[in-house]
């Protein structure tokens, strides 16, 4: 895939975004899409970071957080995206067509990246919904299998059709030629749904909360010693899985001060 040597800018600030192409638009759901776009040769972002996009509206860019949803290594940029009738941008951007212009921010950042976690045997990532988008990214980076001995990934929707995303990408990884060998020793998948009958029916604070049952799912029960946690759902999600995990004796970490557990605090979708 050719990157353009130069990013547009769009305005005469350095800062400002840059234009790139739409690429290709899958629409998986009613409520759910992805997207890519291209990737200009200065932008660089720490797989699980998320940032501004957008579009200009009425002559002004109009741009909300988003996860990538594409590894660090990769040339184009991955989004996946939930649709709100009335959201001033979701509304439009679901139109978006293959040759059309997206702004793209310049400046990444997150919480969900592996150097704010420390040393330990599995990883853990807990999504609800599109919170799925940032571990797509961090499943597909090399990084991840040599810093874990297992990666687990809890991905919990409302019905059947809205894993459709999470699980044909854990599928394409068997033939991933960067992280296929890895991912088929360590990646381990559980999807479930909450309003579906599923091969797992719960919602993930239920996992947790049930005796016994995230060490069935997993192998192992929730540990400090030996897990390290990222969460990235609804903010509700969020403050109830952090509570439970509290209570374990998790503490959360941050780049500058590596822990056991980090929350994305921009996912809104």
């Amino acid at each position: 895939m050719t990157i353009p040597a130069e990013p547009a800018p769009v305005g005469k600030s350095s800062n400002a975004p840059t234009e790139e192409t739409v690429l290709s638009v899958r629409h998986f759901t009613e409520r759910l899409f992805a997207f890519r776009t291209t990737r200009p040769a200065s932008f660089r972002f720490r797989s699980g970071e998320f940032v501004m996009i957008g579009l200009m509206v009425d002559g002004k860019p109009l741009l909300r957080a988003y996860s990538v949803a594409s590894p660090s290594w990769d040339d184009t940029l991955e989004f996946y995206s939930i649709k709100v009738p009335d959201g001033p941008l979701t509304s439009r951007l679901e139109k978006i067509q293959p040759g059309e212009t997206l702004l793209l921010g310049r400046k990444p950042t997150g919480t969900l990246i592996l150097d704010a976690l420390t040393q330990a045997k599995r990883l853990i990532m807990f999504a609800t919904g599109t919170g799925i988008a940032p571990f797509a990214s961090l499943i597909r980076d090399p990084e991840a299998y040599q810093r874990f001995d297992e990666v687990i990934l809890v991905h919990t929707c409302r019905f059947k059709a809205e894993l459709a995303y999470g699980l044909e990408l854990v599928a394409s990884l068997q033939a991933d030629p960067l992280v296929g060998e890895a991912a088929s020793e360590k990646l381990k998948h559980i999807a479930s749904c909450t309003r579906e009958d599923f091969a797992v029916t719960q919602r993930i604070t239920a996992m947790i909360d049930e005796a016994g049952r995230f060490e069935a799912l997993t192998g192992a029960a929730l540990s400090p010693e030996t897990d390290r946690v990222m969460i990235c759902g609804s903010l509700e999600m969020n403050a109830d899985l952090r509570l439970r995990l509290e209570a374990l004796g998790f503490q959360e970490g941050s780049v500058a001060n590596p822990g056991q557990v980090v929350v994305e605090k921009a996912f809104v979708g």
